[in-house]
């Protein structure tokens, strides 16, 4: 396959310290916007503010209705610390529900109190399992906080005590060591590594299994996905070989925040090299994620759409295998989906597939893309927009020329144009850069004039003329380059571009032989 080129703009602003057979875009941007929404939508941490538990559990003993008085913060730390187990359980019961509270529980004053460690030693009263519930919950919601409340709780010395609780005969202990853990692990790698290095994985994948809960499924799902997440560095690929079979089972279930989690937990699994990708890609999974991608639930397709995203960042054939999977049937609806952030992902999806071989452009063009692709460049979000005119920049640089008079009968040009309006100099460069590459197509057709006439009667000219005055030193140059090569000469008006049937401009191609 010929080397693709890129040019001086594409590699300064989009692929800074890549070599330049890589089109395929990991970029930084747009990857800082993507872990932003990520953490909207799939939360790192979360606080037990459940006051139901009582009736499905007998932990909590008489809990009175919950009007027994509160005890002072003294009063806590006297018990908690006292040999008297009813009031270490009363204590530790009223240090829960402090921190149960909706709003602004005060874990800094608790962890002030110096509990923690005792609160740990709880977690180890096999014989007191209403203790252990308490405790567990306390140190639950505390490490639910900032990144200070999580190691306060892990310099307590509670990543064992809670490993060891997995395998607990209570449920309900079982399942608040699930998400206590699930929270240690939400708050950065160094924590995720510490959990996988005391072999948190094992005793947690056991509690899978298809007579477990869904409502602790949903737990033990998200636990994973935090132990899935974050790079810089990735988890342990040993973990992840653990952990993929038993998302691949998670993936058929019928809940549908199973089924999300799962799929962010694949989704950070392929935000990462193409080796990592290719352990995913191995599993077979890509056809249930696309297949997920056409869920009617936004909480299932966004992070379906990341994963198979992700993975067509990777080699061509890891490419090729998400096209077998059916992603190409697919964005077209999510191209015109009704959520602007879903356009956007997939505009930026199809972006990296155009950055591939001329036979991966031509199931692009077979798939039915191309419509909906111009539609976007109409009158998408602009974020969404700025994802389509990669599309465009990415297929102008590796289609045939064939392929590239099919985008131009497609009607591509004029939205194209309209978007140097645009305030944004990335783009307009990006723009600019792509006409450059469609007046090279037109001189091996002989076309050159053709095309001068239809940018000019579709009020592109005009356009590219302006951004001389550009602030931009890099637009205003690429602007005078086009303008120089191809509009300074005499005019020909007996050059008009024909219509065809459709309204669309007629921009012929005879020989078939073009490749650039």
């Amino acid at each position: 396959m010929p080397v693709k080129k890129h040019s001086q703009h594409m590699k300064l602003f989009k692929n800074k310290g890549k070599d330049e057979t890589t089109l395929r875009r990991q970029r930084v941007e747009v990857s800082v916007e993507l872990r932003k929404a990520k953490k909207d939508e799939q939360i790192l941490k979360r606080r037990n503010i459940s006051i139901h538990v009582k009736e499905e559990n007998p932990s909590l003993g008489q809990d009175g209705a919950y009007e027994i008085i509160q005890p002072s913060l003294e009063e806590i730390v006297e018990a908690v610390n006292g040999d008297d187990t009813e009031l270490q359980l009363l204590a530790t019961q009223a240090t829960r529900k402090l921190l149960s509270r909706h709003k602004d529980p005060p874990i800094n004053q608790i962890i002030e109190l110096g509990i923690i460690p005792r609160m740990v030693e709880f977690l180890g009263r096999a014989d007191n399992a209403a203790l252990q519930f308490e405790a567990a919950w306390a140190l639950t919601n505390i490490a639910s906080g900032t990144s200070e409340h999580t190691r306060a709780v892990v310099e307590g010395g509670a990543i064992p005590a809670f490993i060891s609780l997995l395998s607990s005969p209570h449920m309900h202990i079982s399942e608040q060591s699930v998400w206590a853990l699930g929270n240690i692990a939400g708050d950065g790698p160094l924590y995720r590594d510490a959990l996988i290095a005391r072999n948190v994985i094992p005793p947690l994948l056991a509690l899978v299994s298809p007579a477990t809960p869904v409502g602790f499924l949903r737990n033990i799902t998200w636990t994973l996905s935090n132990l899935c997440r974050n790079k810089n560095p990735c988890p342990p690929l040993d973990a992840v070989k653990k952990i993929l079979p038993v998302l691949i089972f998670l993936l058929q279930h019928e809940d549908k925040e199973i089924i999300s989690d799962s799929c962010w937990a694949v989704s950070y699994l392929t935000d990462s090299c193409n080796d990592r990708i290719q352990v995913v890609v191995d599993t077979g999974i890509l056809p249930r994620l696309v297949e997920l991608m056409d869920s009617p639930d936004m909480n299932v397709v966004t992070p379906a759409l990341r994963a198979i995203g992700n993975v067509v960042t990777g080699t061509d054939q890891q490419t090729q295998e998400a096209i077998d999977a059916g992603v190409l049937t697919v964005l077209p609806r999510l191209l015109r989906h009704t959520k602007p952030v879903i356009q956007k992902e997939a505009a930026w999806t199809l972006s990296n597939i155009a950055a591939g071989p001329c036979q991966q452009i031509q199931q692009i063009i077979t798939c039915g893309l191309l419509p909906p692709l111009v539609e976007l460049l109409n009158k998408g979000d602009f974020k969404a927009q700025k994802e389509a005119v990669w599309v465009v920049a990415n297929f102008m640089t590796g289609g045939t020329v064939d392929q590239v008079v099919e985008l131009v009968r497609s009607g591509v040009l004029k939205p194209l144009l309209n978007l140097l309006l645009a305030k944004d100099s990335k783009t307009i460069l990006t723009i600019l850069e792509t006409i450059s590459k469609l007046f090279l197509a037109a001189e091996k057709l002989g076309e050159t004039e053709k095309l001068c006439l239809l940018v000019e009667e579709l009020g592109g000219l005009e356009k590219i003329e302006d951004l001389q005055n550009h602030e931009n030193d890099m637009v205003y140059r690429a602007a005078l380059d086009i303008i120089e090569k191809y509009f300074s000469g005499e005019e020909n008006t007996d050059l008009e571009p024909q219509t065809g049937q459709d309204g669309l401009y007629d921009f012929s191609v005879e020989k078939q032989d073009f490749n650039f």
